[in-house]
């Protein structure tokens, strides 16, 4: 079922709050996907998307393959019968104050603030659609 990804309901917007492994798919230079598990935070209030990573990962290098119009991406999470799918344009940030709030919503999500690492970048997702049955 669709929803707006700036206005889900309380059902959608608590399933991403708990705890879940998401997938992330990116296309590769060819055009296949490339999907990978990684951790997500859904921020409808500025209809983003973040997951933090190593700017040197394969998920990056397909963001910026894109070029300056960005990926278009996905990332999923599933629960047994409930699931929800955030889609939307990726861009790589590294502006210290962006990877930091991203850093500090992951530590809130998963419950653990990841170990400082100077090659960490943010892959942003301006979203366009999201759905599921959470």
């Amino acid at each position: 079922m669709a929803t707006d990804p700036r206005n889900p309901t309380d059902s959608y917007l608590s399933f991403w709050s708990e705890y879940h492994m998401c997938t992330l798919t990116t296309p590769r230079p060819d055009g296949t996907p490339h999907v990978v598990p990684v951790g997500v935070t859904y921020d409808p209030e500025h209809g983003l998307a973040r997951i933090i990573t190593n700017k040197h990962s394969r998920k990056v290098a397909n963001v910026l393959a894109a070029g300056a119009d960005g990926a278009r991406v996905a990332v999923c999470q599933v629960d047994k019968g409930r699931w929800a799918t955030l889609e939307g344009v990726a861009r790589v940030r590294t502006e210290a104050e962006t990877v930091a709030d991203a850093v500090a919503r992951y530590a809130d999500r998963y419950g653990r603030t990841p170990t400082p690492n100077p090659d960490r970048v943010v892959i942003e997702i301006t979203l366009t659609r999201a759905m599921g049955r959470a």
